[in-house]
């Protein structure tokens, strides 16, 4: 997998809601509870899980390198989670109620 550009994305609302017409509610749930249970089992407090929205793969990112490569403010607390999408190069922070 290419290392995440995150200077090069855009900040943007419709990755979830693509991601939900394109797999169905059930299905972009889960992907979003392993991207959230990887922050879990292996995140600290500066990092923030990312779920890859093409692949459904996740990964950790550091809150500061998002802050510092996009500009964007980063929530704190549990349940916050970036949908990237590499192809497009957009990005959305989602603060989950559900985690």
């Amino acid at each position: 997998m290419a290392p995440l550009d995150l200077a090069a994305c855009t900040p943007v609302n419709d990755l979830w809601p693509a991601l939900v017409e394109r797999l169905g509610l059930e299905r972009s749930a889960r992907a979003a509870r392993q991207a959230l249970d990887l922050q879990a089992m292996r995140g600290e407090a500066g990092t923030l899980p990312v779920l890859i929205v093409e692949t459904c793969g996740v990964a950790l990112v550091e809150r500061e390198t998002l802050r510092l490569s996009t500009g964007l403010p980063v929530p704190l607390g549990v349940g916050v989670l970036l949908l990237c999408s590499q192809r497009l190069q957009q990005l959305q922070l989602l603060q989950l109620e559900w985690s």
